[in-house]
């Protein structure tokens, strides 16, 4: 049981699990807050009327979805600092053990 607590600790694993189990419970949250509350206000501050997933670089017949990438990329940015905080501010960060 030793050894198998050890390759827990070294590898890394209980990192990788609270990082998952985070990221999957806060996801619906923080894209809630992404598509309510910062898109809306990001699209008035662009000009997009509809919200930022409206707003669109149109190149001849081609219309790119800016607002929606950066709408995702928020929505990215937003559970990573979720997930690293959370994992600073419960002390999770100190479980794994270091390699020597």
């Amino acid at each position: 049981m030793k050894g198998f607590m050890d390759f827990i600790r070294e590898q890394g694993v209980v990192g990788l699990a609270t990082g998952f189990i985070l990221g999957g419970a806060v996801s619906k949250v923080v894209t809630s807050l992404v598509t309510d509350i910062i898109n809306p206000i990001l699209g008035v501050i662009l000009g997009a009327t509809g919200g930022l997933s409206t707003a669109v670089i149109s190149l001849g017949s081609v219309d790119i979805m800016l607002g929606s990438f950066i709408g995702v990329l928020i929505d990215f940015l937003v559970i990573a600092l979720v997930v690293y905080y959370g994992v600073k501010g419960l002390g999770l960060d100190k479980i794994d053990k270091k390699k020597k």
